[in-house]
Parts: C-alpha cells; structure tokens; sequence
C-alpha cells in the first residue's frame, strides 16, 4: 500500500479540528438547553406555587401538600 499523500494528510487532519469544534458547539448547545429546561421547570413551580397561595377557600390536603413541598424546593434551592 502507498502512504497517504501530502494533500491526504492535510486533508484528513482538517477533519478532526472541524469534528472537535461540532463537537464543542453541541456540547455548548446542550448545556445551554439544559439550563434553560431547568428555568422553566423553576418558573412552572413558582407559578403554581403563586395560584395556591392566591386561592381564598381552603386547599385540599394534596394541594396543601404540593404547596409546602414546593416552598422548601424554591426558598432552600
């Protein structure tokens, strides 16, 4: 077999460099969408969290319940 020429060689290495930065930039894109789902997981809580404390009549025990769970997530998180 013959050894890869010169332009072979160049060509190939560039290869790599570009894998590296799609790589990098969907690692960077990840990261970002995961915060981002984070946020608005946290923002969806608050929400609810603001409808059961607005609610005049007295809450059922499972609201009650999702009320107090979510009060210790947002103030100790």
């Amino acid at each position: 077999m013959r050894p890869p020429g010169v332009k072979a060689t160049k060509s190939r290495g560039k290869k790599t460099v570009d894998e590296e930065n799609a790589m990098k930039k969907f690692e960077t894109m990840w990261n970002i969408k995961q915060q981002d789902m984070a946020m608005k997981e946290r923002l969806s809580k608050m929400r609810f969290l603001d409808s059961l404390v607005a609610k005049k009549e007295h809450l059922s025990d499972y609201e009650e319940a999702l009320k107090q769970k979510f009060t210790k997530e947002l103030l100790f998180n």
